[in-house]
Parts: C-alpha cells; sequence; structure tokens
C-alpha cells in the first residue's frame, strides 16, 4: 500500500510537567521482577472482589459501576518494566497486575503516531489501563517516520514477543489479543486488524491515512474509532468515511469527543478512558457487565457523536447481553451515519414513568434521547398497570419526513405512517408497575408522539 508522509503528532510544546516520566531503559527485567516480589508496586488500590463468573472465567474485579468506570485507577495494583529493543520493533514498556491468582490477563499493544514516541505520548495509558486489568505493552517503533504499514507489522511483532518470549508470557492469555494507536499509529492498528483477523478488537485514536483511504470492509475483528470533534489532521468526516466501511456483522463503534484535537490522545483523557475500559472489558475479557456503559451510552458527557451496533456482543460470547442491555432484534442500520454532529446540549429530562391507573393493562412515554441534522434517536419506556403484562404492543404515527431505521429491545413493523414496535423475547413479561424501555434511530426532524400501549 502506498504511503505518504503525515503529520506530524509532536506536540509543539513539551509535555505538562506533572505527566509521569517514562522509566529509564537501564531498569531491567530483573528489577521489576524484585520489585513484584517486594510488593513494590506502581499503583496501589483498594482489594477487589476476587471472585470470577463460572460461566466467564475472563471476569475480573468488582460489578462495574459509572464512577468505577471514570475512576482513573482500576481495582488492581500494578507495576511495570522496560522492554528491550528488538524482537522486530524498538522496545517500549509493559505495564500488568500483580495479581497473580486469577490466571492470565488479556493483552493490548499500543503504537505512537508518526515521529512521536509512546514514552512522551502514551505513556499516561499504561498503569490505568493495567489497573482495569490488562496487560499492555507500549512500543516504540524502529523509526520515528516509519509509515502505517511498519507500525501494523511492529504491533503484530510486539504482541508475538509479548505472548512467546516476554518475561511476562505466563501472564498473558495468547488468544485474547488486541491493538491500539494514534494518528499513523491507529491506521498501523487498523492494517493490523486486516492482517491478523484472530484479535479480538482493535483501537484506532485519531487513526490517520497510510496514503489511501482505509477501507475495513473485510475486517473480522471488533473495531473502536476514537476521533475529535476540532481535530484538523484526521477530520471528522475522514473518520466518519473509515467507519462507514465496517461491515454490519462485525461489531463496532465511533465515538467523536467534544472539543477534542488531534493531540487532545496524547494527554491524560478521562472521557477517553470512559469508553475505552468498557470496550475493553467487553471484548477481551467478555464481560458483558459492561455493555451497560455503551449500550446505550450511559454518559454522554463531552461526546459530540456516538454511533454503535448495540448489543456488542464479543464473537464467541453470550448470545445476550446482562438484561439491562438486551440484544436488539432488528440489524444495525446500513446508512451511514449522521454528518453533522448532536448538539451538545444535554437532552431533555423526563420524568419518571408513572404508574398506569387501574384496569390499564400498560402506557408509553415517548422522549428525544439526540437529535442531528437529518436524524434523531428516541426512546419509549413502557409501564405496566396494577396487574403483571404478558406481552405488550406500542403504536404511533409518524410525522411528516420521518423514517425509523433501526429498533433495539422491540420488534418492529410499519403501515403507511403506523409505527408498531412489540416486545422482544426477553421483555415480554412485566411485574405490575415495572418497566422496560426500547429504542430506535429515525430519519427526518423529531417529533413528540404520544404512543399507546396495549397488552393480550
Amino acid at each position: 500500500m502506498p504511503e505518504v508522509t503525515l503529520p506530524t503528532d509532536r506536540p509543539p510544546t513539551p509535555p505538562p510537567t506533572g505527566r509521569r516520566r517514562p522509566v529509564p531503559r537501564s531498569v531491567s527485567w530483573l528489577s521489576a521482577g524484585l520489585a513484584v516480589l517486594l510488593g513494590l508496586v506502581v499503583t496501589a488500590t483498594a482489594p477487589h472482589a476476587a471472585v470470577a463468573a463460572a460461566d466467564n472465567p475472563y471476569q475480573r474485579g468488582p460489578d462495574p459501576t459509572p464512577a468505577s468506570v471514570a475512576a482513573t485507577r482500576g481495582p488492581f495494583a500494578t507495576t511495570q518494566a522496560t522492554v528491550p529493543a528488538g524482537n522486530g520493533f524498538n522496545g517500549g514498556f509493559v505495564y500488568y497486575p500483580t495479581d497473580t491468582s486469577l490466571g492470565t490477563w488479556g493483552a493490548v499493544a499500543i503504537v505512537p503516531g508518526y515521529s512521536a514516541l509512546f514514552a512522551n505520548e502514551e505513556a499516561w495509558m499504561g498503569p490505568w489501563l493495567a489497573s482495569f486489568g490488562f496487560v499492555v505493552l507500549g512500543i516504540e517503533t524502529n523509526s520515528r517516520t516509519d509509515g502505517a504499514d511498519a507500525r501494523a507489522t511492529q504491533l503484530l511483532a510486539a504482541l508475538d514477543y509479548l505472548t512467546r518470549t516476554s518475561p511476562v508470557r505466563t501472564r498473558v492469555d495468547p488468544n485474547r489479543l488486541s491493538v491500539m494507536g494514534h494518528s499513523a499509529g491507529g491506521a498501523g492498528t487498523l492494517l493490523a486488524a486486516l492482517r491478523r483477523p484472530s484479535l479480538k478488537t482493535a483501537v484506532g485514536l485519531a487513526p490517520g491515512t497510510p496514503g489511501n483511504n482505509l477501507n475495513m470492509s473485510t475486517t473480522q475483528v471488533p473495531t473502536l474509532l476514537l476521533s475529535g470533534q476540532n481535530d484538523g489532521t484526521v477530520t471528522p468526516s475522514y473518520v466518519q468515511g473509515i467507519y462507514n466501511t465496517l461491515p454490519a456483522g462485525v461489531e463496532h463503534a465511533w465515538a467523536e469527543l467534544a472539543g477534542n484535537d488531534h493531540l487532545s490522545f496524547t494527554r491524560s483523557n478521562p472521557t477517553e478512558m470512559r469508553l475505552l475500559i468498557p470496550w475493553l472489558k467487553i471484548f477481551l475479557d467478555n464481560d458483558t457487565r459492561y455493555t451497560q456503559f455503551l449500550c446505550p451510552l450511559a454518559d454522554s458527557t463531552g461526546v459530540s457523536r456516538y454511533s454503535s451496533t448495540c448489543p456488542l456482543v464479543p464473537p464467541g460470547g453470550p448470545t445476550t447481553p446482562p438484561p439491562t442491555t438486551p440484544p436488539p432484534t432488528t440489524p444495525p442500520p446500513t446508512t451511514p451515519p449522521p454528518t453533522t454532529p448532536p448538539p451538545t446540549t444535554p437532552p431533555p429530562t423526563t420524568p419518571p414513568p408513572t404508574t398506569p391507573p387501574p384496569g390499564t393493562a400498560c402506557t408509553a412515554t415517548y422522549r428525544t434521547i439526540g437529535s442531528w441534522s437529518g436524524g434523531f434517536q428516541g426512546e419509549v419506556t413502557v409501564t405496566a398497570g396494577s396487574t403483571a403484562v404478558d406481552g405488550w404492543t406500542t403504536r404511533w404515527q409518524l410525522g411528516g419526513g420521518q423514517s425509523i431505521s433501526q429498533v433495539w429491545n422491540g420488534t418492529l413493523s410499519t403501515s403507511g405512517t403506523t409505527v408498531t414496535v412489540r416486545n422482544a423475547a426477553y421483555n415480554s413479561t412485566l411485574a405490575p408497575g415495572t418497566s422496560t424501555t426500547f429504542g430506535f434511530l429515525g430519519t427526518g426532524t423529531p417529533t413528540s408522539p404520544s404512543p399507546t400501549c396495549t397488552s393480550p
């Protein structure tokens, strides 16, 4: 694939003085091992829940909460060591949990952007991710001017080294590996996913172009794209072009971070990590406890655009995610995401649904979650009356120019302007006074319909 010179990813000013300094290369693997034995760890955190779910041997840590996902450190103590040059890449740093009682861990290899050093730009991510239960290998490239193809090759070489000959190879599950990179490194990440379909996931951070527009239509690897709303180097329209090529049969998501520029990913970025940690948990650990944060997006603070193929079920994982986010019964939309981001103002608040009056089987309440030029996302809450509901049906009328392209947590049918959504198999039964919700993507301008609800 032809290469072009990409804009430099080196910040114009030195990193903030508060940034963690990289570990000197003189630190040896032996000293790192002694640090573990002596209990000298980089991160000291509170004790974690030790029991993994019986049906998922990779599940690690306590049940997640919005606060835990947004925390700057997870439940695991970590340490780090310097990786020597050789083995197909120019060395780097490895970060990993010190706990050996829970078996092996999933791993992610990270590569920086054009002209950049991992030690200067992404080292902040290492302890953060490792504390949530991952082995993280941040690599330096053989040449700072290496293009995307070379960065892809070095990412895969780094994973081979990590699982075959590295001193921490016994801590890594060779069947749960992923890649991530920024800018040219992000483009290399996507190329690595095309070359090695056994990867569990790939994450492109403002993924740059290797010369031609990246076409991911043949990828088999679940893919997350993160980009900046104000990125003039890898623009939102360019990232959207990549996103549009991802196949419908492969789970993928795209989040655009409000106000972020191209270099935002080279600095400590809590919004990025609040999205990245659940994604890695789902696809490296098959841990669907974390789907609640992405399907739908639980916290849109700092996110100007979000699209995903919910329910984000990992390949080979459970056929349904936890009850809080049951899978959709319709395929993801084939139309591209909107070209104009949704407004950054928070969605209107809607009071909790009230219990229907006696004698009413169920009620339905609508709200608009968000809107953009040419489309919107809506949500309907179905609430049972004073008796249990076994099956429900909602109906409403489309406004002028409206249509519905996707529904999750329900089964859609339309007749003219009449929309009918019936329960899915997993949410048909509601106890008295309890509720369930379904969501949908619509085209056109949002209105405020008044859906009806009936039950057999």
